[in-house]
């Protein structure tokens, strides 16, 4: 395997994403006041999916880093503050971006997938919120796996079997997981979801099968009298794996999810969209480039 430079993985993701825009979005900015400005919105969105393959802790440095390294890529990159509010702005076209490429890679076309939610702690447990832009939105919650206690909100995804994202929401901490999926399974038909005890309840599942026409599969309690087969409860322990290196591999790649430090409620759905869609893009990197992010490297090559 060869390496690649971090300056080829940028032009790369530069180029994936400023095609696209020439092609979908170039509307974007029609009708807004003020000339256009001199960082692209294709220089923004690329800049917020590579911070996640370059280990920064924060949006802060990694800007530094683009300033003091990669400044012929970025000859007209923003100070930080600035480039938070353009990173803000460009957030749904980043979404729309990542919609793209599901269609583009025939994920939509699923017909079974993997449900589950991710504590996104936003403000330190203990600390004030008198002041703080979450106040009214995120919720003191608790997190069994865990066993954390915090403060924001849950991020409850439903992804493909083999680990990629589809649809996503943050919900408050304190909403009970069955409520927390309720949010997304109106979106989707004819699902088969396989989930964890956390989503137990015959009554609630029916009533998503009725309501939805989907169906969701968890393991059950041995006190519950009906019981699966144990070669299906197996097969759903393993399946719950593959749930659990999801989300290890969304927390533990680029920024943490649990440490975004967002200061506002649009900042953090902001990061949120780009963690999201930078996950999807390491598929198309791999598909398209024979690229691995992870290490650097020309799998390919």
């Amino acid at each position: 395997m060869n390496s690649i430079s971090v300056s080829d993985l940028l032009l790369i993701i530069y180029v994936l994403v400023d095609d696209w825009y020439q092609a979908n979005a170039t509307d974007f900015r029609q009708g807004r006041p003020g000339k256009r400005p001199e960082l692209s919105d294709s220089e923004v969105m690329a800049i917020m999916l590579a911070m996640d393959y370059i280990p920064f802790p924060s949006e802060r440095q990694f800007v530094a880093y683009l300033r003091a390294n990669h400044r012929d890529l970025f000859p007209d990159l923003l100070d930080q503050s600035q480039f938070n509010r353009r990173a803000r702005s460009v957030a749904p076209l980043l979404e729309r971006f990542r919609q793209s490429y599901l269609i583009r890679l025939g994920v939509t076309l699923a017909s079974a997938g993997l449900l589950d939610t991710k504590p996104v702690p936003v403000v330190g447990y203990r600390r004030s919120k008198k002041r703080s832009d979450f106040l009214g939105s995120a919720a003191y919650g608790y997190c069994a796996s865990k066993r954390m206690h915090y403060f924001g909100y849950k991020l409850v995804t439903i992804s493909t079997v083999s680990g990629i994202p589809l649809i996503y929401d943050l919900v408050p901490a304190n909403t009970d997981e069955r409520l927390a999926a309720d949010t997304l399974l109106d979106q989707l038909i004819g699902f088969h979801l396989f989930a964890d005890k956390g989503f137990l309840g015959q009554a609630w599942q029916t009533q998503v099968h009725r309501l939805t026409g989907n169906w969701v599969w968890t393991p059950k309690r041995q006190n519950q009298t009906a019981q699966q087969p144990a070669s299906f409860e197996r097969w759903l322990n393993g399946l719950r794996l593959r749930i659990e290196g999801l989300f290890n591999e969304i927390q533990n790649v680029g920024r943490n999810v649990e440490r975004l430090l967002a200061k506002t409620v649009c900042g953090l759905c902001a990061r949120i969209v780009a963690k999201i869609t930078s996950h999807l893009l390491k598929y198309v990197l791999r598909h398209d480039f024979g690229i691995d992010v992870l290490s650097f490297s020309k799998i390919n090559a």
